[in-house]
């Protein structure tokens, strides 16, 4: 039995305030991303709000019914992008929950709101749970997912523009040049290399033998779920359109519109995720506006790239919050079971 001067050991003494100091700065890491990423909503809202007073445009106009339908068909769009990111992780000989990966990949898109991006992949990272998870292949399996999210939508908007909006030269060479770029970095041998040549095995020697598992089939997987998650969002603009009823004019059946609305989505969309700036505000107003003003009008144009944009937030951060509001507690009994590997295995299994 330990003697009372073990007990009062400087070592003892120093371990509970360590713990404490750990945890003091956790928090405060927490409150500051929290902070950046309402710095980052608010200005994107506050500069989207700006862009509709400046076209003279009132909000009581709308239909709101169509705006919360944009919203919807938006996080319904990013449900099959998540599902590949779950099996991205699994290919590479991880274990995430399937409901803590969903709602670490749907709070993690706040992050795209905060200056340089990178948050979201610290978002899906510390909140994503489950056994034998590593950082390392977590973060690995984020990049590989948003890079084929990229490729898919540019692909996606190179075929439709070339075949029906073949005039829009500028427009169809940026989506065939993200679309050559980005699909060459995801092809599996391409990718492996990379991220080897990057020196991540000095952080986790395994990385070789967990990116065996990202093949060809699991990429085509990958392809298949984005594909439909890029026609649920040109969904969404078309519901945005019918929103306005200055738009009635010239909106037609959703089956004549759809080639449209899909190319405008995808490479606004892609073109603002390839930019630094947050939520690529701007490029992909610039984008929509480029696509849907020749049919539609200027003014129209305008506030259908603003209305995207406010539908999409908002869905964001109510399921966000929603989200965060419910533990990942469907995990807790693989967390209390997995054994925490030194060094690299660190798991990403921090509880929001």
């Amino acid at each position: 039995m330990s003697s009372p001067e073990n007990l009062d050991s400087p070592d003892l003494q120093a371990a509970p305030r360590a713990k404490l100091w750990k945890s003091r700065l956790k928090r405060l890491v927490q409150v500051i991303v929290v902070g950046l990423v309402v710095w980052g909503i608010w200005h994107n809202i506050d500069k989207a709000i700006d862009q509709v007073q400046q076209q003279n445009f009132s909000f009581q106009k709308l239909r709101w019914p169509w705006i919360f339908a944009a919203g919807g068909l938006y996080l319904l769009g990013s449900l099959p992008m998540s599902l590949f990111w779950i099996r991205l992780m699994r290919a590479m000989q991880q274990k995430p929950t399937t409901w803590s990966a969903i709602r670490a990949f749907f709070i993690g898109h706040l992050g795209k709101y905060v200056p340089g991006k990178a948050l979201v992949v610290v978002l899906r990272t510390s909140l994503v749970q489950g056994k034998e998870l590593k950082r390392s292949v977590v973060a690995t399996a984020v990049f590989a997912e948003t890079l084929t999210m990229v490729s898919v939508g540019a692909v996606y908007a190179a075929v439709l523009i070339s075949i029906w909006f073949s005039d829009r030269l500028l427009l169809l060479w940026l989506a065939i040049g993200i679309a050559v770029a980005a699909s060459g970095v995801t092809l599996p041998p391409v990718f492996r290399k990379i991220v080897l040549m990057l020196k991540v095995s000095k952080i986790n020697p395994e990385m070789e033998q967990n990116l065996a598992g990202l093949s060809f089939p699991v990429m085509a997987w990958g392809w298949a779920a984005n594909l439909v998650g890029w026609t649920l969002l040109g969904s969404s603009l078309y519901a945005v359109m019918a929103s306005i009823p200055d738009a009635d004019p010239h909106l037609a059946s959703f089956a004549q519109m759809f080639p449209l609305l899909a190319a405008t989505v995808c490479l606004a969309m892609v073109a603002g995720f390839v930019t630094p700036i947050p939520g690529g505000m701007g490029v992909r107003e610039f984008v929509i506006m480029e696509m849907m003003a020749p049919v539609f009008g200027p003014v129209v144009a305008v506030v259908s790239a603003v209305l995207l944009r406010v539908a999409w937030l908002f869905a964001e951060l109510a399921l966000a919050i929603i989200l965060y509001g419910i533990p990942a507690s469907a995990a807790t009994a693989e967390n209390a079971s997995a054994e925490i590997p030194p060094a690299e295995e660190d798991p990403a299994q921090n509880p929001a």
